[in-house]
């Protein structure tokens, strides 16, 4: 059952997180940041959570300060940047989850902040306790860039992080099609996996008249992720574009 809890980010600030924990032995710990339009309680992201768990993936959730309360448009990026690692070293850190692999990222606005957060972790030997643990990123309708502007991509800090990057695309997404992502992520010196979502929007979402089952669709997404957690869960890093397939452990 899904575990509420509430986190202390910063210095008496606190927001909601909401762990689910995998339905047996799990194979690795995901913290899933929401967008910036719904908060972990949307469907979409309580759906995706508990179809990770029931899978073996463990899996937290949280909220973003301006999704706590009355809703506001979101907070200023360093805000978000810190509630996210707050959350996640708060998280990490907790005993049933700190020898599990890490992953993060998120849907749309929250997996563009688990990139920043995996470009620059800080300094070595100053990084944060959970760094050595991460094994990948993964994004859930990456914002290339706003609808009907594309060319306003958000891409400059991805080539700096080095950690495996799964990118799961609907084909009809207004911010960024697998086609267009595709031509990003083909020249990142990092390895990364482009999961097309057939028919989906920004959100996963099927049209009536495409003929696809919408629970289908989201089905074979939500495995196509736990699938490629097991495969990078168990190796070492960096692993990095051009060296030799990963060795597991």
């Amino acid at each position: 059952m899904p575990d509420q809890r509430t986190i202390e980010w910063t210095a008496g600030q606190t927001v909601t997180a909401v762990l689910y924990p995998a339905a047996a032995d799990p194979a690795a710990f995901l913290v899933l940041a929401h967008g910036a339009g719904a908060n972990q309680f949307s469907s979409f992201m309580t759906g995706f959570a508990a179809a990770l768990a029931r899978l073996g993936i463990t899996v937290a959730t949280f909220n973003f300060p301006y999704m706590e309360g009355s809703r506001k448009p979101p907070d200023r990026q360093p805000v978000l940047d810190a509630c996210y690692r707050g959350v996640l070293a708060a998280v990490a850190a907790e005993p049933e989850l700190a020898a599990l692999p890490l992953f993060i990222g998120g849907k749309s606005l929250g997996g563009r902040l688990a990139s920043h957060l995996a470009a620059d972790p800080g300094a070595p030997g100053a990084q944060p306790a959970w760094w050595p643990r991460l094994r990948g990123l993964v994004f859930l309708g990456y914002p290339l860039h706003p609808p009907a502007r594309p060319q306003q991509v958000r891409v400059s800090h991805l080539p700096r992080i080095t950690h495996p990057m799964l990118f799961v695309q609907g084909e009809r997404d207004a911010f960024g099609t697998p086609v267009e992502i595709q031509a990003f992520t083909d020249v990142l010196p990092a390895r990364c996996t482009l999961v097309p979502v057939p028919g989906g929007d920004h959100s996963f979402d099927v049209l009536k008249r495409s003929g696809l089952a919408a629970a289908d669709v989201l089905d074979g997404a939500q495995r196509a992720v736990a699938a490629w957690i097991n495969r990078w869960g168990r190796v070492s890093f960096p692993q990095v574009r051009g060296e030799a397939e990963p060795v597991e452990n």
